[in-house]
C-alpha cells in the first residue's frame, strides 16, 4: 500500500539524460513509495523499444533541424517531443503500482481546468474525440513504470514533418493525418499553462494516494550512473541497432500494434530474424526471434516459435500478449510464405 508519494520535476531537456534519470528511479524507488517525476524534451522523437527508426522518423531532417531521436524502454509508437509537451512518469513497486489510479491523476488533474477526459484504444487519452496523451510502460524486477506525454501547445507542424506514420495505423484511427489525431490543451483551455499543468498534477497526485508528495532528495540518486547511462541511450547501437541482409519482409497491423519481420534465409533455414514494432508487449519480441532463428523455413515455422517463445516466457509473457496475438501473427506468417 502506497503510504509516501515522492516528485520530482526536471529543466533539463536532454532527451538521453531524462530517460537516463527516469531508469535510475526504478532503481531506488522505494516499497509502499510512488515517485511522479515531469520532464520534457526539446525537438526530439521518441521511438518505442522495438521500432525501427527509419520507419517510424524522418531521421535526416530531423538531424538538419537539430533535433534528437530517442529511444525509450518501453513499447508502443513514436512521439514528437518539444517544450509545448509535458511528460510524466510513475514509478511503483509491482505490488503497489496500479495503472488505473495513475490515470486518474491524469484525468483529475485536467478536471481542474474543466475539461472531461476518457482513455481510449490501446494507450490514448483524448478529450472531444481526440488525443493529447500517449502512455506507455515496461518493468524492470519488481518495479513497473508508467510514462507517458500530455500535449499542452506541441508544434504540431514539426509533430508532422518529423513522424513517419504508416497509413494503415492512420486508417486504423479513421484520420488522414497525424496532425488531424491530436489535439493541444491549450487549444480546449486557454488559459492553461505549463505551470498550472503541473502544479494541479501534484495537487491531484495527492488527492489520489491521500498523502502529501515530498519532492525527491538528490542524494537518492546516482548521477554518475545517469550521465554513463546518457551516453549509451545516445549510442548509435542503442538508437538505430543491427539491420539484417534479410531477403523477406512482411508488414501488417493489427488491434494490438504494428509488426515488421525481417528474416535472413540460407539453404532453407531461418539464419537470422528481425522484429520491429509498436505493440505494448514488448517481451514477447526476443524470445520469438530466438524461436524463429533455426527453424526450417516454412508455413510452420511460425507456429512452432511461438510454441518456443511461450515456453520460455510461461505465464507471464502469455499474460502479456493481446488475445489474438499468437492467431493473427501464424496468420501473417502463413500468408506470406
Amino acid at each position: 500500500m502506497i503510504n509516501r508519494t515522492t516528485t520530482l520535476i526536471t529543466g533539463e531537456q536532454n532527451p538521453y539524460w531524462n530517460l537516463a534519470l527516469e531508469e535510475q528511479l526504478l532503481k531506488g524507488v522505494l516499497p509502499s513509495e510512488c515517485i511522479l517525476y515531469l520532464w520534457q524534451n526539446r525537438n526530439t522523437v521518441v521511438i518505442g523499444r522495438n521500432q525501427n527508426a527509419w520507419r517510424e522518423c524522418r531521421v535526416e531532417a530531423l538531424k538538419e533541424a537539430g533535433g534528437f531521436l530517442a529511444r525509450r524502454f518501453s513499447g508502443g509508437g513514436a512521439v514528437y517531443h518539444d517544450s509545448g509537451n509535458l511528460n510524466f512518469t510513475f514509478v511503483a513497486h509491482k505490488e503497489d503500482y496500479d495503472e488505473d489510479k495513475q490515470l486518474l491523476v491524469i484525468q483529475k488533474a485536467l478536471e481542474k481546468f474543466g475539461l472531461k477526459t476518457e482513455k481510449t484504444g490501446r494507450n490514448d487519452l483524448v478529450c472531444e474525440g481526440r488525443k493529447f496523451s500517449g502512455n506507455a510502460f515496461y518493468h524492470q524486477g519488481d518495479v513497473d513504470c508508467h510514462h507517458g506525454t500530455l500535449l499542452l501547445d506541441v508544434n504540431t507542424e514539426k509533430m508532422q514533418e518529423f513522424l513517419h506514420v504508416s497509413e494503415k495505423k492512420l486508417k486504423s484511427k479513421g484520420v488522414q493525418s497525424v496532425k488531424s489525431r491530436v489535439v493541444n490543451l491549450k487549444e480546449l483551455c486557454p488559459q492553461m499553462t505549463l505551470e498550472l499543468l503541473e502544479e494541479n498534477l501534484f495537487k491531484a497526485f495527492q488527492e489520489v494516494y491521500g498523502c502529501a508528495p515530498k519532492p525527491l532528495l538528490e542524494t537518492r540518486i546516482d548521477w554518475a550512473k545517469v550521465k554513463e547511462r546518457a551516453e549509451f541511450l545516445s549510442s548509435w547501437e542503442w538508437l538505430y541497432g543491427r539491420k539484417i541482409p534479410f531477403q523477406t519482409e512482411w508488414t501488417d497491423r493489427f488491434s494490438w500494434g504494428e509488426i515488421q519481420i525481417q528474416a535472413a534465409v540460407d539453404e532453407g533455414i531461418i539464419r537470422d530474424v528481425q522484429i520491429y514494432t509498436d505493440a505494448m508487449a514488448l517481451e514477447f519480441v526476443e524470445p520469438l526471434k530466438n524461436g524463429l532463428t533455426g527453424q526450417p523455413y516454412g508455413e510452420t515455422a511460425m507456429e512452432k516459435a511461438l510454441d518456443t517463445a511461450m515456453d520460455a516466457g510461461g505465464k507471464d509473457l502469455e499474460a502479456l500478449m493481446a488475445p489474438s496475438m499468437r492467431e493473427d501473427l501464424i496468420q501473417l506468417w502463413k500468408a506470406h510464405v
